[in-house]
């Protein structure tokens, strides 16, 4: 059914628009069939979905434990103009829209709520310019991040942010989520590339942000507000993306250690040492356990902890000598560096492999994403062992170590309703445990409907009062993906 005023409604109208959309058809609130047909009204027949087995398989991403509802309608517009007129019907009926990419999202911030429109953008995915003199490019929030990947590499270029599921997700759901990656060490993370964006508000209005420049700073920064907020203030229908020269090969270096701690002071040594490695990973060994028996990888079964760093320098064999050379310091029991890009590449292959193994060890994982100062990455490890041995429970740990951002994933039975309980609460106390060493909630995947309490817990009731009212400003009916970060 269609949200009714009172459910989708957070505060008093203040905007024009509100005030139009009060004297929409009263008669057209809770009827399906009505929105259905507004929408049409704009929209060739072939992007309004409303068979309810096809819209119920765009009701949810790829997270656990995250409560998701029955859309009313799927729409997959391929225009601005199109996005313009669902939003315009939203607001005029009120009815709840949730923007999706490709949902490969792990928070739940692209689970639909009852009765509500789901904006699917996969079918706006054109790259609509590439240039190398100004180092940008412009693209729709459908493109796979991937396929940009590939398209600039043509032009001698590079766009750095490469999350695990780069061959899937789309740069929509990557600026909806600020997501990271395995080269942010050297080269950061998505909202460093994001320079302007164009965004249909809740009322239909197209906005831009931002500039082409390299450098600006005229008004506040809008684009940096979008960036992370989940859809929850407008829909991003066109981004420009900064773009860098295309780095030499990377080298990789892999380091076994007798504990998480050793590689974890490991880590530290690296970066107080100076070096800026293109990436700095680290795989606990539940982890390096899982990827040897799904894979057969030949990996040492008596690893307590796996280092890989890569570098992409001019010189990048002197780089990893110096790295092992310090790896060696802090325990490392082999260190053994590549030679080449293909012995580079299998080098990477078991990190790449880490979260499907660990879902094999199951059958149901729960991603936790805490991040953590550098300094701190060994007692987070210690603590999540013994958050596995409390609640009898496989926690795996891969971890962006270079930036401090680890994924420990809960493995579990889902038909257990006991274990999943008790994997519930175990990634409870993890959130816990990384706050409590200065950390944060999330370094990449989002709050969504999964980390909706501790967000409160981490920004306070002041944030949080400030948090809602920059919402309240975009999305004063409260129909933008709504039930998401607070």
């Amino acid at each position: 059914m269609i949200m009714s005023r009172s459910e989708v409604r957070t505060a008093e109208d203040t905007a024009d628009t509100a005030d139009t959309a009060d004297t929409a058809d009263t008669e057209a609130l809770g009827d399906p069939g009505i929105l259905t047909d507004r929408l049409l009204a704009g929209l060739p027949a072939e992007a309004v979905l409303t068979d309810p087995d096809v819209t119920t398989s765009y009701a949810n991403d790829m997270a656990s434990f995250c409560p998701a509802g029955v859309p009313a309608v799927v729409v997959l517009p391929r225009t601005v103009e199109q996005v313009q007129h669902v939003m315009r019907t939203a607001t005029e009926l009120r009815v709840p829209v949730v923007p999706q990419g490709a949902r490969t999202g792990l928070s739940g911030g692209a689970n639909a709520c009852d009765g509500c429109i789901v904006l699917s953008l996969t079918k706006m995915d054109r790259i609509l310019e590439i240039n190398p003199v100004d180092r940008i490019a412009v693209v729709e929030p459908g493109v796979v991040n991937a396929a940009l990947s590939r398209a600039v590499e043509e032009h001698g270029l590079c766009y750095p942010p490469d999350p695990s599921s780069w061959e899937m997700c789309t740069i929509g759901g990557n600026i909806g989520t600020a997501s990271g990656g395995l080269c942010c060490v050297k080269y950061g993370v998505t909202a460093e590339y994001v320079l302007g964006l164009d965004v249909v508000l809740a009322d239909g209005r197209l906005m831009t942000t931002g500039r082409r420049t390299a450098k600006g700073v005229a008004g506040y920064d809008l684009t940096r507000l979008f960036v992370g907020s989940e859809g929850s203030l407008g829909i991003v229908v066109r981004a420009v993306l900064a773009l860098k020269p295309k780095p030499p090969e990377q080298l990789v270096l892999a380091a076994e250690f007798a504990s998480a701690a050793e590689a974890c002071d490991a880590v530290c040594r690296i970066m107080a040492g100076g070096h800026v490695p293109s990436l700095l990973e680290l795989m606990d060994r539940t982890t390096v356990k899982a990827v040897n028996d799904m894979a057969h990888m030949g990996l040492p079964e008596t690893t307590e902890a796996l280092l890989l760093a890569a570098f992409d320098t001019l010189d990048p064999a002197a780089d990893l000598a110096a790295v092992g050379a310090l790896c060696e310091a802090a325990g490392a029991t082999q260190v053994v560096p590549a030679d080449d890009a293909a012995e580079s590449e299998l080098l990477l292959q078991a990190r790449r492999l880490s979260l499907t193994a660990l879902e094999a060890v199951k059958g149901t994982t729960m991603i936790d994403d805490v991040c953590v100062p550098r300094s701190q990455l060994g007692p987070l490890f210690e603590g999540i062992e013994r958050i596995a041995e409390k609640y009898r429970l496989t926690i795996g740990v891969c971890a962006h170590a270079g930036d401090g951002n680890t994924h420990p994933t809960v493995c579990f039975d889902a038909a257990d309703p006991d274990e999943s309980r008790r994997a519930r609460e175990s990634f409870d106390e993890i959130m816990a445990l990384g706050l409590q060493l200065g950390g944060t909630i999330t370094g990449e995947h989002g709050v969504g409907v999964l980390k909706m309490e501790w967000l409160a817990r981490e920004i306070g009731p002041v944030g949080m009062e400030m948090q809602r009212a920059v919402k309240h400003a975009f999305d004063p009916l409260g129909i933008l993906n709504p039930g998401k970060l607070f």
